[in-house]
Parts: structure tokens; sequence; C-alpha cells
């Protein structure tokens, strides 16, 4: 068998690549964070036995069609909404991603970004950066508690309960709501599975942690939020297209919501003008879930393996399946 080629569409570190090249041609593209232009993308394809992306890399029918010597695909990220599945099965090309190595890591961001809403951090910092520190008085800043406040957590997946552990610690009564029950979770954590509405009645903060899928897009909806209580906090690290974020816009201004922390959005990046940053009661990130640089690293490693196990083992390591 001739060396296969991976082309990988951002620069990673050679230290991570290193071990590898012995048995890979590897290719990149130059930048870490400006992204490879579609047509560059599509000519290194062309040549490639193996590619390795990035969660905003658009694979689609099209792109897989239009290289039919492209065996893999490996996506440096747990979700795979940006690849089109069932396109690379029914053309026989195998897609992975890298589940399990990021679940603390996302599940950390994830309770830091809870906090920090709640608790207003990011804007107690900028009264200070901007000068407007005068004097204390009794609610000057005053956010909102976290102990003891009840969690919901809508979608239970591994990140979901790694997030259920750290609430636990917090004393908050957990509730959850899935496509199946989680039973070995509710009797380690005293977890409750309930239903949607449910959910949203009784949490004080709701953590969206759902993949994106056509049940799911725009879950967080106008209706979503009128049913959460006046003073709830909704929290999103999962994909930005589960929410309206029009009707998240219109509960935040209104007042239906207290206020909210994402890591994500409808379309990314975003810029300073966009509405949702430019509202105090909330705190955006820029998708930055998994960002620990031994998470990123493993998360790297996984992929160089996957190519390994599919080119020279029995198989790829976390190959992804349409369900």
């Amino acid at each position: 068998m001739s060396t296969p080629t991976v082309y990988i569409t951002r620069k990673l570190p050679e230290s991570l690549l290193k071990p590898y090249r012995e048995r890979f041609q590897i290719r990149t593209w130059k930048h870490e964070e400006t992204p490879v232009p579609n047509d560059i993308l599509l000519k290194e394809a062309k040549q490639a036995d193996g590619l390795l992306c990035m969660l905003s890399d658009k694979i689609d029918a099209e792109f897989l069609e239009a290289n039919p010597q492209l065996k893999m695909v490996a996506n440096l990220a747990v979700g795979y909404d940006n690849i089109d599945i069932q396109a690379a099965e029914g053309l026989g090309k195998t897609v992975t991603n890298t589940p399990d190595i990021l679940t603390e890591t996302t599940a950390d961001l994830t309770f830091a970004l809870l906090m920090a809403t709640g608790r207003r951090l990011i804007e107690a910092h900028h009264v200070i950066r901007k000068n407007k520190w005068r004097d204390w008085s009794p609610f000057f800043l005053a956010g909102t508690d976290i102990y003891k406040k009840t969690i919901g957590i809508v979608g239970m997946g591994r990140i979901g309960g790694a997030v259920a552990r750290r609430a636990k610690g917090f004393d908050m009564p957990i509730l959850y709501h899935n496509r199946s029950r989680n039973e070995s979770l509710e009797k380690e954590l005293g977890a409750k599975y309930v239903d949607f509405d449910t959910l949203l009645r009784e949490a004080d903060y709701v953590v969206s942690l759902v993949p994106l899928t056509d049940e799911t897009e725009q879950l967080f909806d106008a209706e979503a939020f009128q049913r959460m209580k006046q003073e709830a906090i909704f929290i999103n690290v999962s994909r930005g297209a589960v929410v309206n974020e029009q009707d998240l816009i219109e509960a935040l201004t209104t007042g239906e919501i207290r206020a909210a922390g994402l890591d994500v959005f409808e379309s990314e990046p975003i810029t300073a003008d966009h509405p949702l940053f430019t509202l105090e009661n909330v705190v955006c990130l820029p998708h930055i879930g998994s960002a620990s640089y031994e998470t990123r690293s493993k998360m790297i490693q996984l992929c160089m393996d996957n190519f390994e196990g599919f080119f020279y083992g029995d198989g790829a390591l976390t190959p992804v399946t349409k369900k």
C-alpha cells in the first residue's frame, strides 16, 4: 500500500504530528486561526486519502462526491453537524469524531460559564476596567446564588453527567431531560428525570447540552423562554442553532428571563455589534468549550490515531454512524 496522504485544515503543532509522519504524507493549511478557503480545500482534498477538519469546515454531500478518492474524514470535535454523515455512508467514506476526551474540560467550562453569568463576573470586571467603581451599596452588582439552586440539564450525555457531578458539589437539585433515562446517574446523584416543560418551569439554571439534530433545532424558542422562571438563567454550550436567537434576545430584553451565558451562536464567529453581545445580562464566549492545551492535544492525537486504525489497523477507533 502506498503511503496515505492526510490533509489538515489548520496549522497544528508539529510536535503532535511528528510521530505520524513516517506512516503518512501530512499536508496542512499554513494558518492556525484563518480557515482554509474553499477552493484550496477542494484542491487539497482531491490529493488526499484522509481529511482532518474543524467543526467550522462544511463537509457536505457535494464536497464528498467531488472527492471520490477521499476515504476518511476525522472531525476535531464531538459534534459532527458540519458533516453530511448520510452522504458519507452512502459513498463508503468513514467519518470519526473525538468523544470522551473533552468531556471534563467542557463540563468545567459549562459550570464556569454558569457561575460567571449567575454572579455577573464579566460585568463586574468591566466596571473596574471602565473606572466606574465609585462606592459600595447593598445590591451593587448583585447576582444570584448557585448553591442549592435547581439546575435543569437538557441533554444528559457524557458532558451532561459531568456537569451534574459538579452541580452535586454545590448541593444543587438536579433535573434532567434526555431522549432516554439515565438510571445509574439518578442513583449516583439523585438526579430526577422530567419532561421538557417541567424542567423549564422548575429550573433556576437551564443548561443546554443537546446535539444539533432535526428534533433539537431551535428547541429553545419563544415558547420555551416563556415557560422559564423570570429569574431563570439560560446556559448554552451545545450548538447555536438549538436556540432561536431572536426569541432569546426578546426574552432577555423584556425581562422574561434573568440572563444567559453562551459559548455558541447560530452563525459563528460573532462580532462586538452582535445584539446578544451588546446586552449586559449576557456572557458571550467564542466557542471555547474544550479549549485547554491538554484536551485539544488529545483530540488531535485521537484524530491521527483514527487514521492509523483505519489505514493500518482494524478500523477507525471512534467512527460516527447516521442514527
